[in-house]
């Protein structure tokens, strides 16, 4: 790919193209008119067909933008003001390469979206960025994102002064939850949690169309709620933690101690016993292809997450859980079951119909949705 090209380059690359798209939007004004001609014009977002709209004056041409930042890519999309995708542009984040860098990529990119979605940053509404680590919501600073190198980077900030649009800062879980909220699983519910086991275990909640969150951070840290009194030693230094017994790194390491006994032969065939190698996708391929053992591991950490969920209807009633995350995927209608089955034998009996647990509907398409979404929404 170009980008992995940059350092044979005789020159820097990366703040070539990046000029280069800056030319390109400032440009895009008196290319307009060309461009407008023509009616129901198709172009591609990622190969996948979309009918764009003739513009008919200013007004049409408004949009916003959702951007997922994670430690290994980044996505961004350009909305239109009916919320329909009009360009899209993933990339690597190569966080390795520093702050500065990252954020000049984070910059070029929505250059780029805003170049596939033939709009400049003058038809900016609003920018939505769902960011991973903890946040400082009212100053939209990045307070520590490892995966990231980000440490009280003023992200807000600096994208406001590039752009000149509102810029809404939220954590990537809440994002997500968010999206699933308006547009996925969580449609027409008054309170959506969200609960997304992966590498560790991600929540949010949506209630009366305002996403929780606390005075300058966000909040429902369910992976760190205590499942198991005194239990085992949680990355975070707690004991007990969903995340201990539940997340994907968890079932994981049980995987690899069934593949080393010869329980899972299908498992230990394919990647072997090392706990870096079984990801989501092999414990799926695993499951599939008839390793009980591993089919178990999968649906104690749905049993595991359940009794989380049911602490959390004790406290806020929500009508529907939505569950996201490659481990989910790996099976996603046992795994919902599982949760409802635990959940409802550890709630009031009065609450046992109360609740849905629904499986995410939106995939990568989630933390871009949502975060355009809020963005809107924070900035009318």
């Amino acid at each position: 790919m170009p980008s992995d090209l940059d350092t044979l380059q005789p020159w820097n690359t990366q703040t070539a193209r990046f000029k280069r798209s800056r030319a390109i939007m400032d440009d895009a004004t008196s290319q307009s008119a060309k461009t407008a001609k023509g009616t129901g014009k198709e172009k591609t977002v990622d190969d996948v067909p979309v009918k764009v709209t003739p513009r008919k004056g200013a007004a049409s041409r408004k949009c916003s933008i959702g951007f997922d930042l994670g430690g290994t890519k980044m996505l961004a999309t350009v909305f239109d003001g009916d919320f329909n995708q009009i360009g899209r542009r993933r990339r690597r984040t190569r966080a390795f390469e520093g702050v500065d860098q990252s954020v000049q990529r984070i910059i070029e990119t929505i250059y780029e979206v805003l170049e596939k979605a033939e709009r400049t940053k003058d038809d900016l509404t609003c920018i939505g960025m769902g960011c991973p680590g903890p946040l400082d919501l009212d100053q939209g600073i990045v307070l520590e994102a490892p995966n990231l190198n980000f440490k009280k980077v003023r992200l807000r900030k600096l994208l406001q002064e590039e752009f000149g649009c509102p810029i809404h800062l939220l954590n990537d879980v809440d994002a997500g939850v968010y999206g699933e909220y308006r547009f996925g699983a969580g449609r027409g519910a008054r309170c959506v949690l969200g609960v997304f086991p992966g590498t560790g275990i991600g929540g949010g909640c949506v209630y009366d169309g305002k996403i929780l969150r606390g005075r300058e951070n966000s909040c429902m840290e369910i992976g760190h709620t205590q499942v198991i009194p005194n239990g085992p030693l949680c990355g975070c230094g707690l004991r007990g933690c969903l995340e201990a017994v539940a997340s994907r790194l968890a079932v994981s390491a049980a995987a690899a101690q069934f593949a080393l006994r010869g329980q899972a032969p299908h498992l230990l065939n394919e990647v072997g016993s090392d706990v870096a190698e079984i990801r989501s996708s092999a414990l799926s391929r695993s499951i599939k292809a008839g390793d009980k053992a591993i089919e178990r591991c999968v649906l104690l950490s749905a049993e595991f997450v359940g009794v989380a969920v049911a602490n959390v209807v004790h406290l806020l009633s929500p009508d529907v859980i939505v569950l996201g995350g490659g481990l989910v995927d790996a099976m996603p209608e046992q795994y919902a079951k599982a949760v409802l089955t635990s959940a409802r034998a550890r709630v009031l009996p009065s609450a046992r119909d109360s609740f849905e647990v629904r499986v995410a509907e939106l995939g990568d398409d989630s933390v871009v949705k949502g975060a355009s979404a809020w963005a809107q929404r924070a900035t009318v």
